[in-house]
C-alpha cells in the first residue's frame, strides 16, 4: 500500500504524532495530504510555561508542542495551521 493514498486524517493520541506522521509518509503519495487534528490546543501551544495545563493532560500538551516542531522543520511537507476549533494542521507531500 506505501504511496497509494491521497488522503488521511489524524485524530489520535498525541504522544505517536510522530510516528503516525513518518507512517503516513510511506503511505500518502507525493502530491498527497495529511490532516492533524487538534494542533493547536485552542492556543495553547503557544504558551511559555504550561503550569496552567492540568498535570494530566501536560504529556499530550508535550508531544502536541514536539510534533509542532517537528512538522514545521519538516522538508519533505508544506505545511498550513487553521485556528479553527483546537486547530488543524495539513500537510502536502512533496517528496
Amino acid at each position: 500500500n506505501e504511496g497509494s493514498f491521497d488522503f488521511a486524517f489524524v485524530d489520535a493520541d498525541k504522544a505517536n504524532l510522530k510516528n503516525y506522521h513518518e507512517r503516513l509518509m510511506r503511505l500518502v503519495r507525493v502530491g498527497g495530504l495529511m490532516v492533524y487534528d487538534n494542533t493547536l490546543w485552542g492556543g495553547t501551544v503557544v504558551l511559555p510555561d504550561p503550569s496552567s495545563i492540568q498535570t494530566t493532560r501536560r504529556h499530550a500538551w508535550q508531544a502536541t508542542v514536539d510534533f509542532n516542531k517537528m512538522i514545521a522543520a519538516d522538508p519533505r511537507v508544506d505545511i498550513s495551521q487553521f485556528a479553527v476549533g483546537d486547530g488543524i494542521t495539513v500537510c502536502r507531500r512533496i517528496y
